[in-house]
């Protein structure tokens, strides 16, 4: 099992530079994104129904819950808890459908930025230092390369999986037949609210939520060394199923709990509970069983910022 080590990070040769790199426009993004927001935005406004939000509120938090959060980063990424592969297969596929990548295209990316964030210093990309709005422009798209990277090794239990290398080569057409499904069953509106604006909401979502888990919110750990701290986002705990305790993830990366003290409210964690009490998970990390990070000193609670202050 790994969890928030360089397993899959390895200078090489020269030594990797977090700092250097060329931001550039990504043609894949832009058509990608600019197609989901172009008929998630007009189509949506044209089609709008009761039938249809609410297939759009309960498709999000799905694949916000059981997708991103719990199969994409607390399972795949950080294998946080055990579970049977099917439901692995299930809840990572869930993942896919959020729009931002296929399993391998997540692995890279939250690696290669977990590795810059823990360096001294790292490009502004991954730190996201830029004001807001070349920071959105950037993380939604365009992609950075570095002038030294990293060498990037995914685990073959995963790499070599028959399942993972079909859902990464087909990760924009999965959602194929949930459109097909959803038009079939309630037109071009289910279709509109059900695919384009769910991916679009949860791709700015998930930007916005990475932006200010960045740069405002408070926080007990201090991890030295490391050119990027991260934030809790209370205000966003449910939206986000608790990914917004994101100073308690820098700590304790592997930790299936992110909501850690009194008040943190974690609905990822409700979830794997329930599964838990089903069967269906075991063998959850919590901090306490994690390992010693000698970087790692506890801080008087930061305060929050003003949850407009850069926006505004």
């Amino acid at each position: 099992m790994t969890s928030y080590t360089n397993d899959r990070i390895d200078g090489g040769a020269r030594p990797a530079d977090a700092g250097r790199g060329d931001v550039s426009l990504d043609p894949i993004k832009l058509l990608w994104v600019g197609g989901m927001f172009g008929v998630g935005t007009i189509g949506s406004a044209m089609t709008i129904s009761k039938s249809a939000v609410t297939l759009f509120v309960v498709s999000t938090l799905i694949t916000l819950c059981l997708g991103h959060s719990l199969g994409m980063h607390r399972r795949l990424i950080h294998r946080s808890y055990r579970c049977p592969r099917w439901m692995e297969y299930l809840f990572v596929h869930f993942g896919t459908l959020v729009g931002l990548a296929g399993p391998f295209g997540m692995l890279k990316t939250h690696d290669t930025r977990d590795w810059a964030q823990r360096q001294r210093r790292c490009h502004p990309y991954f730190s996201h230092a830029s004001p807001w709005y070349q920071d959105v422009y950037w993380q939604l798209f365009c992609g950075i390369r570095l002038e030294q990277p990293p060498e990037l090794r995914i685990e073959p239990e995963i790499a070599d999986d028959p399942i993972y290398v079909a859902m990464e080569k087909t990760w924009m057409l999965q959602q194929l037949p949930w459109a097909l499904l959803f038009y079939a069953l309630g037109g071009w509106s289910w279709l509109c609210w059900g695919i384009a604006s769910r991916v679009s909401v949860s791709i700015f979502g998930h930007w916005l939520i990475g932006y200010f888990a960045h740069r405002h919110g408070g926080g007990s750990w201090h991890v030295e060394g490391a050119a990027v701290q991260g934030r809790n986002v209370r205000w966003s705990a449910l939206l986000t199923m608790g990914e917004s305790w994101h100073n308690n993830h820098h700590a304790f990366p592997g930790s299936a709990k992110l909501g850690l003290e009194p008040g943190q409210w974690d609905p990822g964690w409700w979830v794997l509970r329930l599964l838990e009490r089903m069967g269906l998970v075991t063998d959850m990390v919590l901090p306490d069983s994690l390992p010693a990070r000698a970087e790692l000193r506890h801080v008087q609670q930061q305060p929050e910022s003003p949850l407009v202050q850069e926006l505004c």
